[in-house]
This record gives C-alpha cells, sequence and structure tokens, in this order.
C-alpha cells in the first residue's frame, strides 16, 4: 500500500479518535452540570422542607400555647368567682350593698328588650323587690341615637313599679369592663350585686374583683337560648380578653363621660 494511502487512514482514524474522545467530554461535562444541578435542588429541596418543617413547629407550639393560655386562664377566671355566684334569697340576705348592676344586652328594633335582656331585668327587678338594694343601675349601649338599650331597660323597671328617681342609668356601658368601672368611678358603688346570664357572670365577677369592687352575682337563666354554643364559645375568647384589659387597666372613659349618666329619665 502507498505510504500517502497510509497517512490518510491514520489520520482519518486520528480525527475519528479525536472527536469520539470530544463527545466523551462534552457528555461528562453535561453529566457532572446535571449532577450539579440535582445536587443543587436537591440541597434547596432539604433546606426548603428543614425551614417548613420549622415553621410548622412553631405554629404547632403557638397553637398548643395559645389553648393552653385560653383553659388556664377560663380556669381561673371561673374558679376564682364560683363562690361569689349566689341567689336571690341570699343576696337579700346582704347587707349594704350599694346597687343592682343589670348589664345591658340586645334591644329589638321596637324598642323592647332581647330575651336575654328581658330576663335579666325581670330578675333586677325581683332583687329590687326584695330589698337586695336600693336602687338599680342599668348599665348598656347608648353610642348611637337610634339605639337606647337604657331608656328600654329603664322603661321597663317602671313597668314593672320600681318608682323613676330608683333607676340609675348609665349610657356608657359599651362593655362589660366599662360598666364595671363606671359603676365604681361614677356612681361611687363599692358593693354590687350583678345581674347577667351565668356564662357571662364569672368574666363581670372577675373583673370587679380585678377593679377591687366587691361583687356578688345573680344569674338570670329562666330558660336556656337559642345560639347559646356560640356565645360560650365567644366568651371564652372574652375572659381571656377581658383578663388582658384587667392586667393593663386601660384608661376608662369615666371621666370624660359624664353628661351620659342619669338618675332620672333622659
Amino acid at each position: 500500500m502507498p505510504q500517502a494511502n497510509l497517512c490518510g487512514i491514520w489520520r482519518n482514524h486520528d480525527s475519528k479518535s479525536r472527536k469520539e474522545e470530544l463527545v466523551a467530554a462534552l457528555h461528562v461535562l453535561t453529566c457532572f452540570d446535571i449532577n450539579t444541578d440535582l445536587m443543587h435542588m436537591e440541597k434547596t429541596m432539604k433546606t426548603k422542607k428543614k425551614t417548613l418543617r420549622r415553621l410548622l413547629n412553631i405554629f404547632i407550639c403557638l397553637c398548643i400555647l395559645g389553648i393552653t393560655t385560653l383553659v388556664v386562664i377560663n380556669a381561673i377566671v371561673k374558679l376564682s368567682t364560683a363562690d361569689q355566684i349566689i341567689g336571690s334569697e341570699e343576696a337579700a340576705n346582704l347587707e349594704d350593698i350599694d346597687c343592682i348592676l343589670v348589664l345591658g344586652c340586645f334591644v329589638k328594633d321596637d324598642g323592647r328588650p332581647s330575651d336575654m335582656l328581658h330576663d335579666r331585668l325581670r330578675r333586677g327587678v325581683e332583687l329590687y323587690d326584695l330589698n337586695a338594694a336600693p336602687k338599680l343601675l342599668m348599665s348598656g349601649d347608648h353610642g348611637r341615637e337610634e339605639y337606647d338599650e337604657v331608656a328600654a331597660m329603664k322603661q321597663f323597671a317602671i313597668d314593672k313599679g320600681v318608682p323613676s328617681e330608683d333607676v340609675f342609668m348609665d349610657h356608657a356601658g359599651f362593655s362589660t369592663y366599662e360598666s364595671i368601672c363606671r359603676a365604681k368611678e361614677i356612681f361611687q358603688a363599692d358593693k354590687i350585686l350583678i345581674v347577667t346570664q351565668q356564662y357571662h357572670l364569672h368574666r363581670a365577677l372577675y373583673i370587679a374583683n380585678q377593679l377591687g369592687v366587691e361583687a356578688y352575682g345573680v344569674d338570670s337563666d329562666y330558660h336556656t337560648y337559642v345560639g347559646q354554643f356560640m356565645r360560650d364559645f365567644r366568651e371564652i375568647l372574652a375572659r381571656t380578653k377581658d383578663c388582658a384589659v384587667c392586667i393593663f387597666k386601660p384608661e376608662n372613659n369615666a371621666h370624660r363621660m359624664k353628661d351620659v349618666c342619669h338618675t332620672h329619665d333622659a
């Protein structure tokens, strides 16, 4: 075979080998890049999973802490006030009660008390008739001109034979805390009977204790009420909220709203 042909075959073989080597090298580089990307993705996924796991653990811990806080605070509120809830006859035997505080509740569009408020007023008048206290203090929401809880409350008492001069009116009882705070600060009541449904009574008595008011509660549960389950649930949250309010004791609007307190018809 001629020498030139041999050289050509060699060069062709050498070129083919170099191509194969180049392809192999590119394949190795590609595999390396893919492996690097996969490793990076795997590392990123592990980091995300670790972060999500950590956030989930924090969320679970916060839920447990929140539920524990609700349970503990509700237990404290209920247990610390259980002995202060008494019956009408026992309330009538107490001495030096300044007033019977009836806490306001929803009033219908036609001005009539709702079922719950009706029962609170019924119990309040009953205690007044038993001479448990010389005065009734009606505390409710009159934040809007067209909505007036206390006027309806006072009218109920008058219709039941209570003299108008024995019915005090607090038009700024926008919350349980405010009603009791104002009973102390505005009406100078140091020893009171609180009338409301029992589920609400524990919180009212707890607030009174924290504000330094000697208080006893008489429930007005003459029957069961529609939607009581949701009220009980909301009350759990309300007790926790008012526990915090009692700790910080925010400045009340008592002294700057004296003009909405009346002893006679408004």
